[in-house]
């Protein structure tokens, strides 16, 4: 088996989320969904399992954060260009995102975030493959 990367999320609302991510262009494995949980295809080997949050809290001991003013960690995704992050961070804000902060430009690199509804960040960028050694 390829090794992977499986990203665990709790989420309050399982259906709104689903389609969140379809209209950002995203597909779930239907083997892996079920009333807990989906499994949403990121790449061939890396997927976001977004969790039911009382299902979620069956993996950990540990609180779950108020996403809404903590946060737990920063999921950044890279688009092929500039314009490609505008885009799919105007798509995230339209549907029910909000804006986390301001585009950042370091000339190399080309970044904003965004919160989706359940209170997660996402860091959405574009860096120039011949900066990176």
């Amino acid at each position: 088996m390829k090794k992977s990367i499986f990203i665990n999320l709790p989420v309050e609302n399982l259906d709104k989320t689903v389609e969140f991510f379809t209209k950002l262009g995203y597909t779930f494995n239907k083997q892996f969904t079920n009333e807990s949980g989906t499994c949403m295809i990121v790449e061939e080997n890396i997927f976001v399992m977004f969790l039911v949050e009382s299902f979620f809290k069956t993996f950990t001991s540990k609180e779950l954060i108020d996403r809404k003013t903590q946060v737990g960690q920063l999921l950044s995704i890279n688009m092929e260009s500039r314009e490609a992050v505008d885009n799919f961070v105007e798509i995230a804000l339209s549907i029910g995102g909000t804006l986390s902060s301001e585009a950042k430009d370091y000339g190399f690199m080309y970044q904003k975030s965004f919160d989706d509804i359940n209170g997660h960040t996402w860091e959405v960028f574009w860096m120039d493959e011949n900066h990176v050694q």
